[in-house]
């Protein structure tokens, strides 16, 4: 039966641990001599009294960090003298380890929510102790898995936080209290990555967000590990409810065969994740070897999992604890318990000889002298007596382990593990580290692998994959993002089967995830965007806009349906112009020409839905309606990827118009709503994701005006109020969306009216250098290939070129290309400008994709900027951006008498 845990047995050797311990234990010899009064009690044999002297050890100090870690201290040494001398048997070692790792993080919690708000209660948090802490039986130097949930009602916060963010502020700081390395050492290194989806949520979850995990998506591991889990810290009433809220996850009452399969898969898992030595010598670890202690932890709760939703008998947390029960239960021989148990508990006592010597989170046994000397502060004569005893208990264990691993015979649909020579044949820079990764691909850990059926359908396309990876233009940029990909799919099973039945797609994924962290981000949180390219229209431009405003808009669907639709199609259309661009299927200034019509449709279609909702509430304004405009890029018809949308909103009709609907407005307020309702259309992400970034910040008046205005009120503004700067932003802009084409016809006035006024062309020239020159003070080019702000880039052409439509009031086109050739055409600007506006243009558009930041791109980047560039490799480019650039400047030297000085 299991020992107690709180008998101090008589006869202890205390001064020979002593001797022991400062022979051969370098951390156990430094704590005697920096507590110099608990070593003088061990010695006396003063045992129960020195552990209760812990307790206040951490009085005095200035904070609960140094606290805590002077209370560890003490207790490390206390432990280790009793258990080296025979005094403190094992399970009060573990168990006293357990409460002290409880009692911190409960007090690391109080000062984590009271550090925020000043003496607020600790509640709304609560830690969730899982593995050794939840049984009791933390070892020497563990390591802490605790899941931390949170109440977003009760939580206490400032009251500007919203609760998920002061939960994760709470969350680090525990982290920090607890694990960083002071002075005065540490308390616990804590891993959360037992949390739910630790891959990809935050540090602290919401009991709601936590209970819908284990009741929808949680593995067998997962089961197993809520077996020894206890609410010990915090808000522990909360954590308990929590505990019982899940129970029917842990103990299923009936298990179907899928769930035995998990189970299955567990137990084999268990053997195939080690691949160090299996019998006991130098490397062997004592905790994954082949009959080491987690052999006996997943005995034990093998067993478990498959009985104790029935028999409620072996609900029970300790290892010892569970064998017992089991054979209680008549679920194993009462010998097999009795032989588990004891050789668990030598196990555990060698474990924690390894971990005196220095401290170190170490299962593994050393070789040579630093074996001896294991063997020695335990109290043995050498390594060779350790490794004998070691064979025989982990024999005894392995034989019973194996007859498990028979009794779930198959073996686990997970694909074999990858040889490291295939890797290295394959190209792969480090085939040993790549084969571990890969190995963890198939763990449990990502979710969108965690099926049998998703297992196999990868194995199906894993030796492909990693061909197609190996020959990527930046193999390790390609399986990074691969992993980024994984970890943020929820479902990959279709991905996998496409990829599949279309194998050519692997080239071009292997592609897209080496070259463009934009479409990576997009495959992220949707992996079917690979089925828009099946087919060769995948590679056709975008039609007209009013094509797919029918497109985007379907038929007979709700207001959240069209936004749906509208992102999935959208999205679609993105990701194809993207691989298009990597593949240089087309021109980048058509396909900027072809991204500017998808969201003009885009825009149209979220009008159309957003005034359709509104309307039933508040009616509508009788032949009258939003008009939106299009500035900038948008404007100018040549949308990157990475571009936001310019927008202003414009009303027609009389201010004092009202609405018919049931809740009428005013058409000020009416119009200001509803423009509202179309930016968070077009911005707000729904379940199928984000769209676009909406900027409204170039209406009248910026973000102080309006965010509608009324077109009467916009003409008076342009006309008497807007600064130079306003009429250059309108120079580009564009009616994108009109009630009726009297609206349209009436802005369109407007803007030619404006920009077409006479002006003093020297009060204009000294606005807009002095503009100029403000931009490139407040935001300089971030690097050489900044083209767009770097002096001779685009943010030159385009002051150049709306100076000369302004002064003159003429070639008044928003597209740029248009405006410049017309320049060109009556000598105010050389033909060249043209050519290096394009040029310029195409770089912009394919940087945005491939190096969204102007960072130095990657080799195979640079083909990708050259080729699309139209020049023959990156030399080239760089020598033709050169010229381009000395074209502008030679332009605005011509125009504004004054030089551009050019940075390399």
């Amino acid at each position: 039966m299991t020992p107690t845990a709180s008998a101090v047995r008589s006869n202890a050797d205390w001064q020979g641990a002593i001797d022991r311990a400062r022979a051969y234990a370098p951390y156990l010899a430094d704590l005697l001599d920096r507590e110099p009064e608990l070593t003088a009690m061990l010695a006396r044999g003063e045992g129960e009294a020195a552990l209760a002297l812990t307790r206040s050890a951490g009085e005095g100090a200035p904070d609960v960090a140094s606290a805590l870690r002077r209370e560890k201290r003490a207790l490390a040494l206390v432990l280790a003298i009793g258990d080296l001398a025979g005094a403190f048997p094992l399970l009060m070692v573990t168990r006293e380890l357990s409460d002290f790792a409880s009692r911190a993080l409960d007090a690391a919690i109080g000062e984590a929510l009271s550090h925020r708000v000043k003496d607020a209660e600790s509640r709304g948090m609560t830690a969730l102790a899982l593995g050794k802490h939840g049984a009791g039986e933390l070892n020497y130097s563990s390591d802490i898995d605790p899941i931390l949930l949170f109440d977003p009602a009760t939580l206490p916060r400032r009251e500007r936080d919203e609760p998920g963010e002061a939960a994760q502020i709470a969350a680090r700081r525990v982290v920090q209290t607890m694990s960083a390395k002071t002075a005065e050492g540490y308390v616990f290194r804590i891993d959360l990555r037992l949390r739910p989806a630790s891959e990809v949520s935050p540090l602290a979850i919401s009991f709601d967000g936590a209970l819908t995990h284990y009741e929808s998506s949680a593995l067998a591991w997962e089961r197993a590990a809520f077996i020894r889990a206890k609410a010990v810290a915090g808000d522990v009433a909360a954590g308990e409810k929590f505990l019982d809220a899940i129970e029917a996850f842990v103990w299923r009452k009936s298990l179907d065969f899928g769930a035995i399969s998990e189970v299955g898969r567990l137990v084999h898992r268990i053997r195939d994740d080690h691949s160090g030595p299996q019998l006991p010598g130098p490397r062997f670890d004592v905790k994954k070897g082949r009959g080491g202690i987690r052999e006996v932890e997943f005995f034990a709760q093998t067993h478990q999992l498959i009985h104790g939703g029935r028999n409620p008998s072996l609900r029970v947390s300790g290892t010892r604890a569970a064998l017992d029960a089991l054979a209680a239960a008549g679920v194993i021989g009462a010998v097999d318990a009795h032989e588990m148990g004891e050789a668990y508990d030598r196990l555990r006592v060698i474990e924690h000889r390894l971990q005196m010597v220095n401290d170190r989170q170490t299962h593994e046994l050393p070789s040579g002298e630093a074996l001896d000397n294991v063997a020695r502060l335990d109290g043995l004569a050498d390594g060779d007596a350790l490794i004998a005893e070691l064979e025989g208990i982990c024999g005894r264990v392995s034989a019973r382990f194996d007859k498990l691993v028979e009794a779930h015979g198959g073996k686990p649909s997970i694909p074999a593990p990858i040889p490291e020579q295939r890797l290295e044949k394959l190209g792969f820079a480090d085939p040993a580290e790549l084969a571990q990764r890969i190995a963890g691909w198939d763990s449990g850990r990502v979710k969108c692998l965690r099926s049998d059926a998703a297992r196999r359908a990868f194995g199906a396309i894993r030796p492909q994959l990693l061909e197609a990876l190996a020959h990527a233009p930046e193999p390790e940029r390609a399986i990074t993002r691969w992993e980024q990909m994984l970890a943020r799919l929820p479902s990959a099973i279709n991905i996998f089967h496409l990829l599949e039945a279309r194998p050519a797609l692997l080239d071009t994924l292997a592609q897209v995830l080496a070259l463009s962290p934009a479409l990576a981000d997009a495959l992220g949180r949707r992996g079917d965007l690979l089925d828009t390219l099946i087919d060769r229209t995948a590679f056709d431009l975008p039609p007209d806009t009013d094509a797919l405003v029918r497109d985007f808009a379907g038929e007979g669907l709700d207001y959240e349906e069209t936004l749906d639709r509208l992102r999935r199609k959208v999205g679609d259309l993105r990701f194809a112009a993207g691989v298009q661009l990597l593949d240089n299927a087309h021109d980048p200034l058509a396909i900027a020409a072809g991204l500017s019509r998808v969201a003009e449709a885009a825009i149209r279609v979220a009008c159309d839905a957003a005034a359709g909702e509104f309307a039933r509430k508040h009616g509508r304004i009788a032949d009258e309606g939003l008009v939106v405009l299009g500035l900038g890029r948008l404007g100018g018809g040549v949308l990157t990827h990475a571009s936001d949308l310019d927008l202003v909103y414009l009303f027609s009709g009389p201010f004092d118009a009202e609405s018919d609907g049931e809740r009428p407005l005013g058409a000020t307020q009416y119009f200001n709503r509803l423009a509202q309702r179309v930016s968070a259309a077009l911005s707000v992400p729904t379940a199928e994701g984000a769209l676009y970034e909406v900027d409204t910040r170039l209406r009248p008046s910026g973000t102080q005006g309006l965010l509608a205005v009324n077109v009467d009120s916009f003409a008076k503004y342009q006309a008497e109020s807007a600064w130079t700067w306003e009429h250059m932003a309108l120079a580009r802009a564009r009616v994108l969306r009109s009630p009726h084409p009297a609206a349209r016809d009436t802005v369109d006035g407007i803007f030619e009216r404006t920009l077409s006024t006479p002006r003093d062309a020297a009060k204009l020239r000294e606005d807009v250098l002095k503009m100029r020159g403000d931009v490139a003070r407040h935001k300089p080019a971030k690097s050489p290939l900044d083209i767009k702000l770097a002096r001779g880039g685009l943010v030159d052409i385009e002051f150049l070129v709306h100076f000369l439509q302004l002064r003159d009031g003429d070639c008044l086109a928003p597209d740029l290309s248009v405006a410049i050739r017309c320049l060109a055409d009556r000598g105010k600007v050389p033909p060249s400008l043209l050519q290096a506006y394009e040029l310029m243009t195409r770089l912009l558009v394919l940087l945005r994709l491939v190096a969204p930041d102007a960072e130095e791109p990657t080799p195979a980047a640079r083909d990708v900027l050259a080729r699309g560039c139209r020049q023959p490799d990156w030399d080239a480019l760089i020598t033709a951006l050169d010229k381009a650039r000395g074209e502008v400047a030679g332009a605005w030297s011509q125009t504004f008498d004054e030089t551009l000085e050019l940075t390399p």
